[in-house]
């Protein structure tokens, strides 16, 4: 039976007295881990930011469009054909099981000016569901209410990025801005949400549907609206929330079975399962360039062993005249290659703690996330790479005829 004791006492000797070419050996480890580390911390890092973005654009949600309309054979793009109206949302949200919240909208992008200073910017008109459906929230005063969607209120409430170029540091709530030449009431302002890729969520006007039709849009068609938004009580429900949606606008809209829909209907939990697919592929590939490093320390490890091996004949075949088995010096050398491998790890994991959190540092944009899974799978790997690297040259070295061994110079 094998002392494991006094063999892991001989192992961390040995590599003790050659410090120099054991930390040599370990560099390749030490940087494989740490790659794996910090590869891994940027793909989970950026799974969660797309997660973030997506959850603060809304999520559980159904955007339905209007279809493209064609001007002379040439298509205006989505939204641009006026058939989807007022009461189509009303109708979803009355006949469609499983909705939370629904909400019509129509934008444009508008000057808007307060005292001597303007900006362009996005004007929404809806109603109040739309600010929760999209996960705004309010920060000073109040949103606009359904009595003001019913009377067709001169209200706004108004993005962080709005009120900074408009206001700066002054409160913009109970001012008067207008948009184009229509003066509107600020009655809030909304949480800063950040921008989501070139969309800054925070640049932007929400007004009452029905002031926006009346008053500032100059619809050609009346109750028409570029979009509804509808959001499902989960994530599971929407798939039927869509099937039923469609069928019900195809009634509505005298649509037959073999005629295109004049609307288009997506689906944020197919975009955000692919979004999250595609960042999933790239950390992947992330972490599979990265373990290339710990197959190359791995390598590194064989030749410092069999190198090891060679040198150490004489040593090897003094063990053996005074009674070690070849199981015995397998598993010294095994225990070596595995110390050599493991040590290296545990730095390598450090290393890369080090290094992920200095790329979040020095970056503005780049968010990294060090997981306990990427840590054990790291060391984990590190210390099968020196195990199986390390068992050829154990392997040899069990193999030596102690006679020859004595004898080698």
């Amino acid at each position: 039976m094998i002392d494991i004791k006094s063999t892991l006492k001989m192992a961390i000797n040995s590599l003790y007295v050659n410090k120099m070419r054991s930390a040599l050996t370990s560099l390749g480890i030490i940087i494989g881990v740490s790659a794996v580390i910090i590869m891994l911390s940027i793909g989970t890092g950026a799974s969660k930011k797309v997660q973030e973005n997506m959850e603060s654009m809304g999520s559980n949600m159904l955007t339905i469009r209007s279809a493209s309309a064609r001007t002379g054979g040439v298509s205006m793009g989505i939204g641009t054909r006026p058939s989807l109206t007022l009461k189509d949302a009303i109708a979803i949200q009355k006949n469609i099981t499983d909705v939370d919240a629904v909400a019509p909208a129509s934008n444009e992008g508008k000057q808007v000016m307060y005292g001597n200073q303007n900006w362009q910017t996005s004007v929404y008109g809806t109603t109040p569901p739309y600010l929760y459906i999209k996960n705004y929230e309010i920060e000073l005063g109040r949103s606009f209410s359904f009595e003001d969607v019913k009377n067709g209120a001169k209200v706004a409430v108004i993005g962080s990025t709005v009120a900074t170029e408009l206001f700066g540091d002054v409160s913009p709530v109970n001012k008067v801005i207008r948009i184009g030449n229509v003066p509107f009431k600020v009655l809030g302002t909304l949480k800063a949400k950040g921008s989501t890729g070139p969309f800054d969520q925070d640049d932007l006007i929400f007004i009452p549907i029905t002031t926006a039709q009346k008053k500032l849009f100059g619809v050609s068609f009346p109750g028409t609206v570029n979009m509804i938004i509808v959001k499902g009580l989960d994530a599971d429900s929407l798939n039927n929330i869509e099937k039923e949606t469609e069928e019900l606008l195809k009634i509505r809209h005298n649509i037959g079975k073999n005629q295109v829909n004049d609307f288009e209907i997506r689906n944020s939990a197919e975009f955000q399962e692919k979004m999250k697919s595609t960042v999933k592929t790239f950390a992947i590939l992330l972490a599979s360039i990265a373990s290339v490093s710990l197959l190359v320390g791995g390598i590194g490890i064989m030749n410092i062993m069999l190198v090891s091996v060679t040198e150490r004949t004489k040593e090897i075949g003094i063990r053996m005249a005074i009674g070690a088995r070849a199981s015995d010096i397998r598993a010294q050398f095994l225990i070596e290659s595995f110390l050599l491998s493991i040590i290296g790890g545990i730095i390598g994991v450090l290393t890369g703690i080090i290094g992920a959190k200095a790329i979040e540092f020095f970056s503005d944009s780049m968010s990294v996330s060090i997981s306990l899974f990427s840590i054990l799978l790291s060391l984990g790997f590190s210390g099968l790479v020196g195990i199986a690297f390390g068992y050829y040259p154990a392997y040899k070295a069990s193999l030596l005829n102690p006679i020859d061994a004595l004898r080698y110079e």
